[in-house]
């Protein structure tokens, strides 16, 4: 009995060939596999870490914000991060009075404020137009790190994410 079940786990285990004999072959290819259409690569500024202004963001920057980096969100679209050791409910406040409008407090805990500065076309955006302010500091956190290593200052209480209305 347990050479039985030695042999027959042992022939589970042997490779079979494929295709299995009786079974049909695939018929041969005919032409080659048609190539994927290209496609174009999204629009970038040529330095994407070049510094955002007001005019190509088409929102204000808060005062003394640092620019940290811009990223490719997709669809051609990017977002731009930005540190401030100004607190989490100065940048809000100050959002509210420039945007003139409420905006949503997303999270209570990490807070995220969000305000909408432009209409979300799914077609054509990986993300809606906003400015997204989020607290660093939440739950006794240092802040966010400086990506520029060795730069004052080493972390941020607070980070302000800007997605343009346009393809900036």
């Amino acid at each position: 009995m347990v050479l039985e079940l030695a042999v027959a786990v042992t022939l589970a285990q042997t490779p079979q060939p494929f295709p299995r004999p009786g079974t049909p072959s695939p018929p041969p290819a005919t032409s080659p596999p048609a190539k994927p259409p290209a496609v174009a690569p999204p629009t970038t500024p040529a330095n994407t870490n070049d510094v955002p202004t007001k005019e190509t963001l088409g929102v204000e920057i808060y005062p003394g914000a640092e620019f940290l980096q811009s990223y490719d969100a997709g669809k051609g679209q990017r977002y731009y991060l930005f540190g401030t050791n100004a607190s989490f409910v100065q940048i809000v406040t100050y959002y509210r009075n420039v945007l003139k409008q409420k905006g949503e407090l997303i999270y209570d805990e990490p807070a995220i404020h969000e305000f909408d500065i432009g209409k979300f076309k799914e077609e054509s955006m990986a993300f809606p137009p906003s400015v997204t302010v989020k607290d660093y500091t939440w739950g006794g956190s240092a802040g966010y790190l400086n990506p520029k290593r060795g730069k004052d200052p080493a972390r941020f209480k607070t980070v302000i994410q800007i997605v343009p209305a346009s393809g900036s």
